[in-house]
């Protein structure tokens, strides 16, 4: 009695004899781009691949370089908040070490540099509008601006412009800005870092490291002035 082939379905069946096709045919079908584009479009977009190892070759160095890039850009985020970190410790300790309100003040107003910014700046709210406070590093600026900068409930605000208004003559060069409300008594008043440098003080770590030294000289000023403990 003869045994009768299987019958199986004609897409299983195409299905087994593109297979068989490739296996017998792999040396030619690796040189052809179009063939390799239908059959990996997420790795050949192009059809005009005509050396296989070469394209493979090239494709791998363009994702490492991505993947090195990528990684550099996280250390390179890593150290800066680590610094930024130590420079908010160390300033933290000037605050508490200056023996009267205009150190502090001027600690303040020289913390930039050990925050990675490039200025820095007391604002205080006054009817006299935009100057120079009597007292060093205080800026004057118009009734309302604190709450225009950081909203009627703010604390803080992330900025990409306002630099000539909340840090005077050069500031208008800031593309960061950060701005941090202190509640001193009296006028609104703002603590405000610029950098030159794009998106500067984006990120969490960042904001509440500033965060945390704008509280220690919002305490810091009102200890000078002998205003209640918050």
């Amino acid at each position: 009695m003869s045994e009768r082939a299987q019958s199986r379905p004609p897409a299983e069946a195409a299905a087994e004899a593109v297979k068989a096709y490739i296996r017998m045919n792999r040396a030619k079908l690796s040189k052809d781009g179009e063939f390799l584009a239908l059959l990996l479009p997420e790795r050949f977009a192009s059809s005009d691949v005509r050396d296989l190892q070469r394209y493979a070759i090239d494709r791998l160095a363009v994702e490492n370089a991505a993947l090195r890039a990528e990684r550099d850009g996280l250390r390179g985020a890593r150290e800066r908040a680590v610094q930024l970190g130590e420079g908010v410790r160390r300033v933290v300790l000037d605050l508490v070490d200056a023996r009267s309100f205009e150190e502090a003040i001027a600690v303040a107003k020289s913390s930039a540099k050990a925050f990675g910014a490039d200025r820095a700046s007391l604002c205080v709210e006054s009817e006299d509008g935009t100057k120079t406070a009597h007292c060093t590093g205080v800026r004057l600026i118009a009734p309302g601006v604190a709450d225009a900068v950081l909203g009627c409930d703010g604390t803080a605000a992330i900025l990409s412009g306002g630099g000539g208004l909340l840090l005077g003559t050069g500031g208008a060069e800031c593309r960061s800005l950060a701005a941090f409300r202190l509640t001193i008594g009296g006028p609104a008043a703002l603590y405000v870092l610029g950098a030159h440098e794009e998106r500067r003080f984006e990120g969490e770590d960042v904001a509440a490291d500033l965060a945390f030294f704008a509280r220690a000289l919002e305490r810091a000023i009102r200890a000078w002035l002998d205003l209640p403990k918050l």
